[in-house]
């Protein structure tokens, strides 16, 4: 279904059910609602399960990403639609970029959060340009993070629509590489929710700008990988919610994404020497950072699935729906 709202119209898929607790699942970077079609569908029927396509993906506006608000933009666009679809309180699942968004909601407006589920998510200080678990930035220009990060061959391939494997860099490879750790069934299905995002300066991956630090890149203002720049997008705070919803941590522990050693993290990749020139930066401890920020929270539990990559809602469909059905059980 459409929802309009004063901010854009959304596109929000549903399970056929209009009654129960509403589930809110919040999908990642290059992706789509399309991504939880199947855990929606197994939700117990207590549950109204509603997934929406942030803007710039799926079938959603292409309004512009406001990057110097972090990711308030997806936030704040979730809360009208919660408000717009008369829901008191929702519990909210948000995967990978997604968790940064649902953390954001649950910060600023904590009255619409019933309880809250991270699946692999972003760090509270961003991706790429700090270290050490308190997110300290590396440079204060951020260097080393936002959309001059990205590689430029698969944008270019996103934006033609490319469904090949004829390159490591386009979709079909990185979803392979990095998206899962082992093949999964609907492949074509989840690429084509890949190939949804909008690419451009206002959208993904934003516009670049240079840095006189290594690695010669640093955040702009515009775009999906400026808003998760540490520069721009920063939750220390979140132990001072009162009261606090519980908080459920799914991950794989194989992501090579959101990792304490993220293949897709230039400080890691100039140790690696891939990105030559490194004047020893440290990767940043994403998993580590995450921890700490949730063990000042008090009210969590971290569920990692082994031989899992940063989908285990794809991966591991069974698993991972019993610990989300568990935590609402909870909630």
């Amino acid at each position: 279904m459409k929802v309009t709202t004063p901010r854009l119209t959304q596109h929000v898929m549903t399970a056929g059910r209009d009654t129960g607790e509403p589930v809110l699942f919040v999908h990642g970077n290059v992706s789509s609602s399309a991504f939880w079609r199947d855990t929606m569908a197994a939700l117990p029927g207590a549950y109204r399960p509603l997934a929406v396509d942030l803007r710039g993906f799926g079938e959603s506006d292409a309004e512009p990403v406001d990057a110097t608000r972090g990711v308030r933009d997806w936030s704040d666009d979730l809360a009208e639609l919660v408000e717009t679809l008369g829901l008191e309180r929702v519990h909210v699942v948000g995967w990978s970029l997604g968790g940064g968004i649902v953390l954001q909601l649950l910060r600023d407006r904590p009255e619409l959060v019933r309880s809250v589920t991270l699946v692999n998510p972003v760090s509270p200080y961003g991706f790429g340009g700090t270290e050490g678990v308190d997110g300290v930035l590396t440079h204060a220009d951020g260097a080393g993070a936002g959309a001059g990060a990205a590689n430029p061959d698969f944008v270019a391939r996103l934006k033609a629509g490319d469904m090949s494997d004829e390159a490591p860099t386009s979709p079909r490879s990185v979803f392979r590489a990095a998206y899962v750790k082992n093949p999964v069934p609907d492949e074509d299905f989840y690429l084509r929710s890949m190939l949804t995002t909008r690419v451009g300066e206002a959208n993904y991956p934003g516009d670049g700008a240079g840095s006189a630090q290594w690695p010669g890149v640093a955040p702009g203002k515009h775009g999906v990988l400026n808003a998760i720049a540490p520069t721009h997008f920063r939750i220390d705070d979140l132990h001072e919610i009162d009261p606090k919803p519980p908080i459920l941590w799914i991950r794989g522990a194989d992501d090579v994404i959101v990792s304490d050693t993220s293949l897709m993290d230039l400080a890691h990749l100039g140790a690696l020497g891939v990105v030559p020139g490194s004047p020893g930066t440290p990767a940043q401890p994403m998993v580590a950072q995450t921890r700490a920020a949730l063990d000042r929270y008090g009210r969590y539990r971290e569920s990692v699935i082994d031989e899992c990559g940063h989908s285990p809602h794809l991966e591991h469909p069974a698993e991972f729906q019993r610990l989300l059905a568990e935590h609402l059980a909870e909630s």
